[in-house]
């Protein structure tokens, strides 16, 4: 029996068990592993549900296994912190070797996050590798980008997470990242060399469609600005309600108020960023979402990283005419980020809206990373220092956004991945105190919080450290790979 499942092969089911909500977390239905060939369920299925005293749940208990769909962690008393960190490793340690359902193969081991999340994920694996560097735990980074490497060289990109309702989208494109970070540890220059095609690849996915693009438009990933330059956007390929979160997205977009609702809520969820202010038309609903309307920031440095290292990569294989390409887009799209994403008026960089040709009014974290890649010039980055250190560092760490919508990626969620860029970028220029005051208010949240639980939990409460943090679709996750990552990186910084 073929073991790969797609949602939309029991589409029918999947509708009916989706809307009666027969599990609290939508997501668990998505995990589920056939236990019979698809065919034979959905013909038992369209021959049973009609028949008197049916009940939906015993039949999908009887058809699905839900091993697995939750990953529990196994908490030893008064360890220490670090020390429960190295336990976790091990025990958020997954292998994937042959298709389960709609669990993706890969070739091997990996970390995933913590709680419902049980797969591997795309930009959770990169503030995942930074603890497994402080750890010693090289193997484990070696695994981490040869999955990687596997889904771009076999899907063409790494999906979100590695699923089969994930192949309409990746997530931000830490690859090039990852290979940094490889290189720092092992002292390796041959990383370049061997995920060269790799890097190659997955360029190409992003920069998909910029061939056929006219001024002022968008096709999938990159868009031309009306002055006729390119920059790039989140993207996703589907425009149906997210199979992990369908009935939210129903109910959702029953009284939205712009076009293709489903793919800008997709496309938030490429971001990592889903969902937060920063998304929505006026800075409150999520029924305004307009992801598609916007070329952000935080893409476009990645990208600029990406380019860099392609070029970097191409002079080590000598591949001189590629060497200039790659440096002239680098060197392009590095003036576009400063012409596009620095906004004069507020001395801070926002992401940019295609179709108003001006700046976002959201204030927000992705204003890091010019200064994590070292991309601003030492006047931005102090006004962006000052701007941080103003409006976003609270006692308990960064937070995402200076809104508080009940979205979880806004006020009062300090998130792992933005202490490191955080604390990064302010070391790359030189506020030395507002680093260690990012890292210091965050690490002493997350020792406070585990003193308490006993948990290292996905997202943290800046404003009242003495609260578990919320907000979002679902509740708050113990585990957790970025988190874990995180906190023993700035610990060991």
């Amino acid at each position: 029996m073929n073991n790969q499942l797609y949602i939309n092969e029991i589409q029918n089911l999947f509708d009916d068990v989706q809307r009666s909500e027969i599990f609290e977390d939508q997501k668990m239905m998505t995990d589920a592993v056939p236990l019979f060939p698809v065919a034979e369920i959905n013909a038992k299925y369209e021959e049973s549900k009609e028949t008197e005293g049916f009940d939906l749940k015993d039949f999908v208990m009887a058809h699905f296994d839900f091993l697995g769909a939750k990953v529990f962690i196994q908490k030893q008393d008064h360890l220490p912190i670090e020390g429960h960190i190295e336990k976790l490793w091990d025990e958020l340690t997954r292998t994937a070797y042959k298709e389960k359902g709609t669990l993706l193969k890969l070739p091997k081991p990996y970390i995933v996050p913590g709680g419902r999340f049980n797969e591997f994920f795309y930009w959770d694996s990169y503030f995942i590798m930074l603890g497994l560097q402080v750890s010693g735990r090289i193997e484990m980074m070696e695994n981490i980008v040869e999955n990687c490497s596997y889904l771009i060289q076999n899907v063409g990109f790494v999906p979100n997470a590695s699923r089969t309702h994930f192949l309409s989208r990746s997530q931000p494109p830490y690859f090039s990242l990852m290979l940094d970070l490889l290189f720092e540890t092992t002292e390796d220059k041959n990383i370049y060399t061997r995920y060269y095609d790799t890097l190659e690849k997955e360029y190409a996915f992003w920069m998909n469609g910029e061939e056929w693009l006219t001024t002022d438009a968008s096709i999938k990933r990159v868009v031309k600005t009306k002055e006729g330059d390119l920059l790039n956007r989140y993207y996703d390929a589907e425009n149906t309600p997210r199979p992990e979160s369908y009935l939210i997205d129903i109910e959702d977009g029953g009284n939205a108020s712009g076009e293709e609702f489903y793919r800008n809520i997709r496309s938030a969820c490429e971001s990592g960023w889903d969902f937060s202010s920063r998304w929505f038309a006026d800075g409150k609903n999520i029924q305004t979402i307009e992801t598609l309307n916007l070329a952000e920031v935080d893409l476009n440095c990645l990208l600029w990283h990406l380019e860099t290292t392609l070029a970097k990569s191409s002079a080590l294989l000598s591949l001189h005419e590629k060497e200039k390409y790659f440096t002239e887009r680098a060197a392009k799209r590095r003036q576009m980020i400063n012409k596009y994403f620095w906004d004069e008026k507020t001395e801070n960089y926002k992401d940019y809206h295609l179709k108003k040709n001006t700046n976002t009014p959201s204030e927000h974290i992705a204003a890091l990373y010019p200064l994590f890649l070292k991309l601003a010039d030492e006047k931005q980055a102090a006004a962006v220092a000052k701007v941080i250190s103003e409006k976003f560092l609270y006692q308990g760490g960064l937070v995402t956004t200076t809104q508080k919508t009940g979205q979880q990626w806004d006020l009062p969620n300090a998130w792992a991945p933005y202490q490191w860029l955080g604390f990064k970028a302010m070391k790359n220029y030189g506020f030395d105190e507002l680093a260690e005051k990012i890292k210091n208010n965050w690490c002493l949240n997350v020792e406070r919080v585990y003193k308490n639980t006993g948990k290292l939990m996905e997202k943290y409460n800046a404003l009242d450290t003495e609260t578990i943090a919320g907000g979002g679709e679902y509740p708050n996750q113990d585990g957790f790979g970025w988190t874990n990552g995180v906190y023993l990186k700035l610990k060991h910084n």
